[in-house]
């Protein structure tokens, strides 16, 4: 019988035990609140729970699957701890 060839050190693909998305980051922080205005460039603004205006864009992974944000929508925005006036909707609700 043949011998199939090594893989290498690695061994073939990668396997990852859980998708390590935007709740692993620790660093934000993370608001509740409504889409109060649209901008152009795939801006919004946000009015949050806590009663703060924040200009937020779209993450990556909600332009990736194509998720769309209307004015209205209740969204969850990851703000930076160095910058609370823009932030990343990270999360649309239903």
């Amino acid at each position: 019988m043949a011998r199939r060839p090594s893989k290498g050190k690695r061994g073939g693909k990668r396997r990852f035990e859980e998708d390590l998305g935007d709740e692993t980051r620790d660093d934000h922080i993370k608001l509740e609140g409504t889409v109060s205005q649209v901008f152009a460039g795939g801006q919004f603004e946000v009015q949050t729970d806590a009663g703060a205006a924040v200009r937020a864009q779209l993450c990556g992974r909600m332009r990736k699957f194509r998720i769309r944000v209307i004015l209205g929508d209740r969204v969850t925005v990851a703000l930076s701890p160095y910058d609370l006036t823009h932030g990343m909707i990270v999360f649309r609700a239903k």
